[in-house]
């Protein structure tokens, strides 16, 4: 298990503007060759704008780009002619596949906090593809089956204990409170890659949110 923490993610965005990005794996500016990757993930990105603050229409292809709203609301618009808002428990996925374009805005009057996570597809190429899922539960895992993955979302109340999916690759991400995994403990932003994960669970320290990623 290799944990990495809050505190040494790559910055980035433009905060002038009222965009705050911390970056888990190699991005831009911050180009490290031995951090480029975990299983099927390629960047998970914690994101804060301010309110009216947003990513201007920018490309994407070849990448699943999954995105967990912490709190407030996220506007979407692409070049396939999708446009949404996503809310705090709501799951988006787009996937640019040959190439498309989005825009990403906080159009609210509160700030916007969400996690971007992008995994790399089994095979590249094909048609771009929106989807939202509103309101996902803890019982029930979102597939990505382009990327062999699976997002299984955990809410778990003090001294709470949950089990950790067996897999070849596992991600974890604490998105709030604090989670004690194996042996060690993880605060709001840390992480866990756990490669062959088996017969592992987590235990809340305090009232926690935890992403986990499942894959092949």
């Amino acid at each position: 298990m290799d944990v990495r923490r809050a505190h040494e993610r790559y910055p980035g965005g433009d905060p002038a503007a009222g965009i705050e990005s911390l970056h888990a794996f190699s991005f831009g500016p911050h180009y490290d060759p031995g951090n480029l990757r975990f299983g099927a993930m390629i960047a998970c990105n914690e994101e804060r704008l301010a309110p009216g603050a947003g990513f201007d229409e920018h490309p994407h292809s070849h990448t699943e780009i999954v995105t967990w709203v912490v709190e407030g609301e996220l506007t979407h618009r692409d070049s396939a002619g999708h446009e949404s808002v996503v809310r705090a428990g709501d799951v988006q996925r787009l996937s640019s596949a040959g190439g498309v374009r989005h825009v990403e805005r906080n159009d609210g009057s509160e700030p916007l906090v969400f996690v971007q996570m992008w995994l790399a597809p089994l095979e590249p190429g094909g048609e771009p593809a929106y989807e939202t899922v509103r309101g996902i539960a803890d019982s029930t895992p979102y597939a990505v089956p382009e990327a062999a993955a699976l997002l299984h979302v955990r809410r778990l109340a003090e001294g709470e204990r949950t089990a950790i999916p067996d897999a070849p690759y596992l991600y974890a991400h604490v998105v709030r409170g604090e989670i004690r995994l194996d042996g060690e403990e993880l605060a709001e932003g840390d992480a866990a890659r756990i490669e062959n994960a088996k017969g592992l669970e987590a235990v809340a320290g305090s009232p926690a949110e935890l992403l986990l990623w499942e894959m092949t």
